[in-house]
């Protein structure tokens, strides 16, 4: 019976307190907006940088982790380990060191005003661990892996940024190589598969009305078209650099002797298969074939001391085939990355020097003093 009249007490006073209870809720209204309001708002994730960026950012960091290893290895003092590398080994490293240096300078982004190690990249990640190799022996594989990652980034990157990676991987390969045979350990493997090559300018351009200049291949495998005219100028600097390497071979053959004849005539059929590779990849991207010429000047010094002339020759065609690497995709990309990396092992071979970014024009190369050293010859 009590609750009878708190019940209708609850009744009588409820439309006075109505205005008290809607004047709560726009409260609590008020509040809950202002917190909505003031909560910042949660910023929306990066998008993923680019491959082409994602690998610079990888071959920085891992060139970075390979210089810190090799320098460490050849800093004499205090500090110096115990196995530290003495003599041919000491000075291997120490190009290493040099030549890691001036890569790593020109791997910076836009900004960047020294190669800190950078955070470490979901691409290319096959270099060294934090810590580095301990030895020059150990270096060499790491090196080697660093090399082989960067040339494998170069056949799917941004132009230019492949030409990049594909100078600092082949110049990575012959290092490793220089440096195994320096500290007397096994010569890592140091060699890109070229691939098959075959077909034609395919029909279906000159009848649908396609610019026949248009390289179909190379936009059909890259993802991006490249203007036929820049390919097809790119190939017939490759078929002049080659058919010029094949008569300096033909002239330096009679003037050698022993082994360096051997080696000569081997390269020659080499070069030989190179200009026909060329051709062939000129017809694939619907490129006209420049005519061969009935010979080339060649210089005193060449007749004089023509295994140093076909080092030069060798060093020549090294910015030919970066070219093609810039300008190119798909399989005529990967034909190029693997004869420049030829063209720098034979470079290497005659003595001569490819330099720290083999590929490169030596204008658009950073500047750093010292300079690299010449690689010994394999």
């Amino acid at each position: 019976m009590n609750d009878e009249p708190r019940e209708k007490r609850w009744q009588d006073n409820f439309p006075r307190m109505l205005p008290r209870y809607a004047l709560l809720a726009c409260l609590a209204l008020v509040v809950v907006s202002l917190g909505v309001a003031l909560r910042p708002a949660q910023p929306p994730k990066p998008a993923a940088p680019p491959f082409s960026e994602q690998a610079r950012s990888a071959a920085l960091a891992e060139t970075v982790r390979l210089k810190d290893a090799a320098s460490h290895l050849g800093t004499p003092g205090k500090d110096r380990p115990a196995d530290h590398p003495a003599g041919a080994a000491g000075s291997a490293v120490e190009r290493t060191v040099t030549l890691l240096t001036t890569q790593a300078q020109a791997l910076l982004a836009p900004g960047q005003s020294s190669p800190a190690t950078p955070a470490p990249s979901a691409v290319g990640s096959s270099a060294a661990p934090a810590a580095g190799p301990v030895t020059a022996a150990g270096l060499v594989p790491a090196l080697a892996n660093s090399g082989r990652q960067r040339l494998a980034d170069a056949a799917v990157a941004d132009g230019g940024m492949a030409r990049l990676l594909a100078a600092v991987g082949t110049a990575q390969l012959l290092q490793a190589s220089a440096l195994a045979a320096a500290t007397g350990t096994a010569p890592p493997t140091a060699d890109v598969t070229a691939p098959q090559l075959s077909g034609t300018c395919p029909s279906a351009a000159a009848g649908s009305g396609q610019d026949a200049t248009v390289a179909p291949e190379a936009a059909g495998d890259s993802g991006a078209a490249s203007p036929g005219a820049t390919v097809g100028n790119a190939l017939a600097a490759v078929v002049r650099t080659e058919a010029q390497t094949i008569y300096g071979y033909q002239v330096a053959l009679p003037r050698l002797s022993g082994d360096d004849a051997k080696v000569a005539a081997a390269q020659l059929a080499r070069h030989e298969a190179l200009l026909r590779n060329a051709e062939s990849l000129s017809r694939l991207n619907c490129s006209a074939i420049p005519p061969r010429e009935a010979g080339y000047t060649l210089s005193q010094s060449f007749l004089a001391s023509p295994a140093t002339g076909l080092g030069s020759l060798e060093a020549a065609a090294l910015p030919a085939y970066g070219d093609l690497v810039a300008l190119s995709g798909g399989k005529t990309r990967q034909w190029a990355v693997a004869a420049l990396l030829e063209s720098g092992k034979h470079t290497v071979l005659w003595g001569a020097d490819p330099g720290a970014l083999p590929g490169l024009d030596k204008a658009s190369m950073p500047t750093l003093a010292p300079s690299p050293a010449p690689l010994p010859s394999e």
